[in-house]
């Protein structure tokens, strides 16, 4: 069973903790993913969306979406008609919102607050649905991956990137030294929120990755799924279709 983590120690679910970390971080979120992870993180995101072309979907979801990197990245890769980001950090979906205007696509992409595990759409209303870096940090994941396999039209797909642990010595002791102590540090300084980068190693570790997640897709009623690790084991996108 996998081990709940969370943000704070304080009370509450995982689910009103996260919100709150992703609120307190949002100004300094995009600034720190380019910084933390030396730009890759752009790279990581584009792979993710490639594997969607040969699909050509023209609506797609993207559940927590953040300040909305994966659903700009779609809309200039795949050319959908509408993407609708959602996420349940109003600050993050603001910061979002901004730069989707800025770019001159809002009638192309429309960010709404939601709940990745209870979505605010019909069944069968998306062809392809993606999750970048937030997986980890439903409530229940299960609950969450069935929630969006619902909403997916029959055929379509499900693509998420995730971290992972990367296995090969000595990278994995390198990795886990920069992520467990380097990272938080410099986020503390950085964020203000001294939890939310340790969180970020925790709920990395306590993640069900490679092919244990690939055991969570075909028990949550997804096919063809597939793994491909990115940057040594940093980074997997997985894939899976209704």
């Amino acid at each position: 069973m996998q081990k709940t983590v969370k943000p704070y120690e304080e009370s509450g679910s995982k689910k009103q903790q996260v919100s709150k970390m992703f609120n307190n971080i949002a100004p300094y979120y995009d600034f720190l993913n380019r910084l933390l992870s030396l730009g890759i993180d752009k790279s990581w995101r584009k792979q993710a969306i490639k594997l969607l072309e040969e699909q050509s979907p023209k609506y797609v979801l993207d559940v927590a979406t953040g300040t909305a990197d994966v659903a700009i990245a779609c809309q200039k890769q795949l050319n959908t008609d509408k993407i609708i980001g959602v996420d349940i950090s109003s600050e993050m979906l603001e910061i979002g919102k901004k730069k989707i205007k800025k770019l001159g696509l809002s009638e192309k992409i429309e960010l709404k607050l939601g709940d990745s595990e209870n979505l605010p759409f019909e069944d069968n209303t998306f062809d392809a649905v993606t999750v970048a870096f937030g997986v980890r940090n439903y409530e229940n994941l299960e609950k969450g991956l069935i929630e969006m396999r619902r909403v997916l039209k029959q055929d379509g797909r499900l693509i998420v990137l995730e971290f992972s642990r990367p296995t090969i010595f000595p990278f994995k002791q390198l990795f886990n030294g920069y992520f467990k102590y380097v990272l938080p540090t410099i986020g503390k300084l950085t964020s203000k929120d001294p939890k939310a980068y340790q969180y970020l190693y925790e709920s990395v570790q306590a993640f069900p990755d490679g092919d244990d997640f690939l055991k969570v897709l075909s028990k949550t009623g997804y096919k063809s799924n597939q793994c491909k690790a990115l940057t040594l084991g940093i980074c997997s996108i997985y894939s899976g279709s209704k």
